[in-house]
């Protein structure tokens, strides 16, 4: 298994504003903690060769914002509907379509859906026991087989999971 997915889900986001579930901006701290996520993966030389979001604009900003962070002017930022409220296949769906050379893959996008594939890629056995897998600005990692065309549950290894949150401030 030499390729990767990196699951992202987006950050923390206003739900007390007055506008439609796909508009919702990020709040403040939201913006923060994808920020310190982005400045680690810079750290990490964690850079993706592929990067795939959804367009509701939570998710695109923080696809947007951890793109700045590495800075990658090579790399575009995929925007895909099928992220959005089509539920665990269609992201599945958007999977078999990454192209093949692409070995390290960022899907940024939202719960349940996420969490969703996260548990059929790995299984459930396989993760930690916790409430809430995929909190906002979290990033799960996870090895892969080679070929994405037929994805079987369970064939993925998680690799890790970080969670903006517990990273600390002086990565940004």
């Amino acid at each position: 298994m030499s390729r990767q997915l990196w699951l992202l889900r987006h950050g923390k986001s206003d739900r007390n504003l007055a506008v439609d579930d796909y508009d919702r901006p990020l709040k403040k701290r939201g913006k923060i903690a994808v920020e310190r996520l982005g400045a680690w993966l810079k750290k990490e030389n964690l850079i993706p060769d592929y990067l795939i979001s959804s367009p509701a604009k939570r998710a695109y900003i923080t696809a947007k914002l951890v793109h700045k962070a590495y800075a990658e002017e090579s790399l575009d930022i995929l925007q895909d509907k099928r992220l959005y409220q089509e539920g665990f296949e269609r992201l599945k769906t958007v999977l078999t379509e990454c192209p093949p050379q692409a070995k390290q893959v960022l899907m940024v996008g939202h719960n349940p859906e996420l969490e969703d594939l996260l548990v059929y890629l790995v299984g459930e056995n396989n993760l930690p026991d916790v409430e809430r897998l995929l909190t906002t600005a979290t990033l799960v990692r996870l090895s892969m087989p080679d070929e994405w065309s037929h994805l079987e549950p369970g064939c993925a290894t998680l690799i890790g999971i970080t969670r903006a949150k517990f990273l600390p401030e002086e990565s940004l």
